[in-house]
């Protein structure tokens, strides 16, 4: 059929793969909350329909108006957000829970999107840098002062897609080695990193001093560039110290092992990864996973369902999931570089890079590489807000596609 031309069978083939074997993983563990998972796949697919009936000028109209929609739903979970598992990052509406951050995403990507793709934008000019920056930071520190720490961290997408757009690496580069400098004073002694840090500084302060621009501001910068990791190494122990329990012994899990805190922030990383071991190559078979069916590992619809996967379907099942997200993501991508509009490849780029942050940090948390730090499976994990929220993104996308391939321009 003609009207079909140009929508992208094989990311929209890819979603509801991932959608369909998803409510089938929640009603394995929990057979309520799968049934409620396939109502919200239904109202997702509903309101994807409507999405692919509006004009795509809509959200490029509307951007503005849709990122301060979800600037106010988050500020507005200080007086009338609902605690759940301590975090205050819920509106509760009777049976129905409403988490507003993952819509903010959508704000952020449609707002940065709309903004980039202006006339006077370039990210050489100080101007476009800080406005870009100011409209992924605003609502990241309100998620912050939530505190949501790893919705934060999804916010790393926002600069992805600036990447594309010509954001130099340096802002990539200097954040890793603040990470890294941070958790290696973590596992060793803070003098040593003080060293390393001289070390590596001086090495390549002389393979690039004819580059180099020697004056006051240059030396000024350096100097305070070095100063700053030097205290950082020093003071990373304490800040680790001033940390809430729950999440210095999420960190400490890394360094000393799930099995020393067993019984508190370690105990769903123990029971993950056993869920996962013991699936084998083919895995137990649905339904017959005695970890996750003795309901051993908690969260397990949600952010730790991989481990479902890994003890009833296997090796081979787990394998087939993470090429049929890695094929979707790089997808998104693919067709993002392939749109003659700026707006459409700036979303897609920012839904691209939101996906791969949650898949590779939540498949990192259930296997023990990452803190447990609370980031959904992308359509896998149970909840409605995010996989409405996923699913708005996705129909948006394949929308703007539609309309890129179908135009005459």
């Amino acid at each position: 059929m003609k009207w079909m031309e140009g929508i992208d069978k094989l990311g929209l083939s890819l979603y509801f793969l991932l959608c369909l074997f998803a409510v089938a993983n929640i009603y394995s563990v929990e057979p309520a909350s799968g049934i409620r998972q396939a109502v919200w796949l239904g109202v997702s697919v509903f309101v994807g329909m409507i999405i692919f009936m509006m004009r795509t000028k809509f959200f490029e109209n509307m951007a503005g108006i849709i990122y301060l929609v979800g600037l106010f739903l988050l500020i507005g979970l200080f007086p009338f957000g609902t605690e759940i598992l301590g975090q205050k990052n819920w509106y509760k509406f009777g049976p129905v829970s409403l988490q507003p951050v993952e819509f903010a995403k959508i704000g952020t990507a449609l707002m940065l999107a709309n903004y980039v793709s202006g006339p006077d934008f370039n990210l050489k000019h100080k101007k476009s840098l800080w406005t870009s920056i100011a409209i992924i930071g605003i609502p990241g520190i309100v998620v912050l002062l939530i505190p949501d720490v790893g919705s934060l961290l999804v916010f790393i997408a926002f600069f992805i897609a600036l990447f594309r757009e010509g954001l130099s690496g340096w802002f990539f580069g200097v954040g890793f080695i603040f990470a890294g400098v941070f958790l290696v004073a973590l596992a060793v002694d803070p003098i040593y990193v003080v060293i390393a840090i001289a070390v590596i500084t001086s090495f390549v302060l002389f393979i690039n001093s004819n580059r180099i621009h020697w004056n006051i501001m240059s030396v000024s910068a350096i100097v305070g560039i070095v100063g700053v990791l030097c205290g950082l190494a020093y003071g990373a122990p304490t800040i680790l110290e001033k940390l809430p329990k729950h999440q210095r012994e999420r960190i400490e899990v890394l360094y000393k092992g799930e099995k020393a805190f067993r019984d508190t922030s370690g105990y769903n990383l123990l029971y993950s990864k056993t869920a996962i071991g013991s699936g084998g190559f083919f895995g137990k078979g649905y339904r017959e996973g005695s970890v996750t069916q003795g309901k051993f590992v908690p969260e397990q619809s949600t952010d730790y369902i991989f481990c479902t996967v890994g003890e009833e379907w296997g090796f081979l099942g787990s394998a087939l999931l993470v090429i049929c997200y890695t094929v979707f993501i790089g997808r998104i991508y693919y067709l993002s570089e392939k749109q003659k509009s700026a707006f459409n490849r700036v979303f897609g780029y920012c839904f691209a890079s939101i996906l791969m942050i949650h898949f590779t940090i939540n498949l990192g948390m259930v296997m023990g590489l990452f803190p447990t730090v609370g980031i959904p499976l992308p359509f896998f994990s149970y909840g409605g807000s995010s996989l409405l929220a996923f699913s708005m993104m996705t129909f948006i996308f394949f929308k703007l596609n539609y309309a890129d391939r179908n135009s005459l321009v």
